[in-house]
């Protein structure tokens, strides 16, 4: 019934617009006749509302995934490199929740390991809002940092990695079949501020999925069987992401499709030295504004991406 309603909503959204130009045009087939200047200026102004509509509506042609409506998940996992790798990663957790505000998303850091010196080796956030999962499951894939490291006494440039992980947050209602005796259960002591309850009680969950060997932590909550049922969550949306992309290098196989290996490939460089830039290796867009997209402002990015990928399913 949800999935109804939206297809509902998107086709009346269609037909109003397809009403709006149609009236437009007999408005302006009787202006130019009558040679009605004031009109003709009206029109123009709403002729640029109207392209902006359709240009939206066709970008949403792109967000009619599955699971493009719903929740994500989202991991980073700093890369080689030690402190500054990790500082890089906690930059971009700084970015993706700048984002996240902006859009009015609610952000929930569900598991988090510090690095030793600086920043973060890796952290999960459940991302909750509309289109969430639409929006950012084109940012998976490796991000690189070129800059001169605050951590080098030297002063030298340092080229960092930080991969992200996007996965959606799945429904209950979906079925992913979890045999009790694949997952390991250990619990220990959060390592993150919580008060007295979190430093007395075991309240952290590590799972492993023993046939797989992913391994899940969350000790966000104080209550372990909180933990466990977030950390469980986040194991079924991880062994969903498995089963698709197998079907979808098996159907790319099918047609003869050249099928890339591997998750990490490099999708997007930020240089803040020796010139500021930061461009998308995917679509090819690029902007001289690092500071802003580090500050949140990835929407030009994420429809640069979304539009292509209009490109190459038409």
């Amino acid at each position: 019934m949800r999935r109804l309603s939206t297809l509902r909503e998107q086709i009346k959204g269609w037909e109003d617009l397809r009403q709006q130009v149609a009236d437009a045009l007999e408005l302006l087939e009787m202006a130019e006749a009558e040679e009605d200047e004031e009109t003709l200026a009206e029109l123009a102004t709403e002729a640029e509302a109207l392209a902006e509509a359709v240009d939206r509506r066709e970008l949403s042609l792109a967000l009619s995934g599955e699971h493009d409506q719903g929740d994500a998940i989202l991991a980073i996992h700093a890369g080689e490199g030690g402190t500054e790798a990790q500082d890089w990663a906690q930059m971009l957790l700084r970015m993706y929740l700048r984002w996240a505000e902006r859009h009015g998303y609610k952000t929930t850091i569900t598991d988090q390991t510090p690095g030793e010196e600086a920043g973060i080796k890796s952290v999960t956030v459940e991302v909750e809002g509309p289109w969430a999962y639409g929006y950012l499951k084109g940012e998976k894939g490796n991000h690189r940092l070129v800059r001169i490291s605050p951590f080098d006494a030297s002063r030298r440039r340092h080229t960092s990695f930080a991969k992200v992980e996007v996965l959606p947050l799945l429904d209950d209602d979906i079925e992913i079949e979890i045999h009790p005796n694949d997952i390991r259960i250990d619990v220990f002591l959060s390592g993150g501020a919580g008060g007295q309850n979190v430093q007395k009680n075991a309240t952290a969950v590590r799972l492993t999925h023993l046939p797989t060997g992913i391994v899940v932590t969350c000790q966000n909550e104080r209550s372990q069987t909180q933990n466990r049922e977030t950390a469980m969550r986040v194991l079924r949306s991880r062994l969903y992401e498995i089963e698709l992309r197998k079907k979808e290098e098996q159907e790319a196989q099918l047609r003869g499709e050249y099928v890339k290996a591997g998750f990490g490939s490099r999708i997007r460089n930020y240089v803040l030295h020796p010139y500021q830039m930061v461009k998308d290796e995917r679509t090819g867009y690029e902007t001289g504004n690092a500071a802003a997209v580090l500050d949140g402002d990835l929407d030009p990015f994420i429809d640069a991406w979304l539009r292509m990928q209009i490109g190459e399913t038409a």
